[in-house]
């Protein structure tokens, strides 16, 4: 049944890959590898990923249109969450490179047929849920301190946000909510979306792996997640342009690190 393969993986079993222990140079090669898959054809990929800077504008101009100010930046943040499963086709087009078989931008869309779709589908929604969750939690914080009025102009929101006491609290309770947000979606996606591209283990397979892939890597999968927040606030700056090319960098690095992390079923486990 197509409700149970969505928990479990093709066989109808519950699969446990194991988990190789990597270091802080492997998390450099998997960034290696992903720039050498971008340089391979980086005009497809920057065309593909050119949604991702647009989808970032758009919703900086909703949030700014709507008089929705105080979910700016929960908005733009809260976007990286879904960054795991919007780099669907990032994964594939590295998996085909990796085999040695045609790997052209429109490939990408080849994980809509993908056996493992219904799984993909049903984590993508699990992170959709923590999206949501994560901006009616930004929006309790801010009400709390400013009240449910929205601010009358982005320089009003900006003065008393930088300039007040209520608003230095926000920032740090806001900053720490986001990232207890964000440990979640890195412990429980780090290897996920590859893992269910490649081998259809099933949602809560996936999900069981990229847990442990984070128990037994803390220091790395830790620094991958710093890299990872550090670049997207990097690609953000030239309003949003830069992630054109920081997306699909680490895109193709996220699952060249899934091949450090997880062993292939042909390879014995590293002790």
């Amino acid at each position: 049944m197509t409700a149970f393969h969505i928990m479990a993986g093709a066989d109808s079993g519950f699969a446990r890959p194991a988990i190789r222990k990597i270091g802080i140079a492997d998390i450099t090669e998997a960034l290696r590898m992903g720039w050498s898959d971008f340089r391979e054809k980086p005009s497809h990929y920057v065309f593909l990923c050119l949604i991702y800077p647009l989808a970032g504008v758009f919703l900086m101009a909703w949030s700014a249109g709507a008089n929705l100010l105080p979910l700016l930046f929960p908005l733009m943040s809260g976007f990286a969450l879904l960054g795991p499963v919007a780099a669907l086709g990032l994964y594939e087009i590295s998996r085909r490179r990796e085999n040695g078989e045609d790997s052209s931008w429109r490939h990408a869309f080849s994980v809509l047929r993908s056996p493992a779709l219904p799984s993909i589908l049903a984590v993508g929604f699990f992170l959709f849920v923590l999206f949501i969750s994560w901006l009616l939690v930004a929006q309790s914080i801010y009400a709390a301190y400013f009240g449910d009025v929205p601010p009358s102009s982005f320089s009003a929101f900006f003065n008393e946000v930088m300039t007040t006491p209520q608003g230095m609290a926000l920032i740090l309770w806001g900053n720490l909510a986001g990232f207890l947000f964000a440990v979640v979606v890195l412990a429980t996606t780090v290897v996920a979306f590859p893992l269910m591209l490649d081998r259809d283990v099933g949602a809560a397979a996936a999900i069981d792996t990229s847990v442990r892939a984070t128990i037994a890597n803390p220091v790395p999968v830790a620094l991958w997640g710093l890299i990872v927040a550090a670049l997207l606030v990097i690609g953000t700056i030239p309003i949003f342009a830069g992630l054109a090319v920081i997306m699909p960098i680490l895109g193709h690095s996220t699952w060249h690190l899934y091949r450090k992390l997880v062993v292939s079923p042909s390879v014995p486990a590293q002790r």
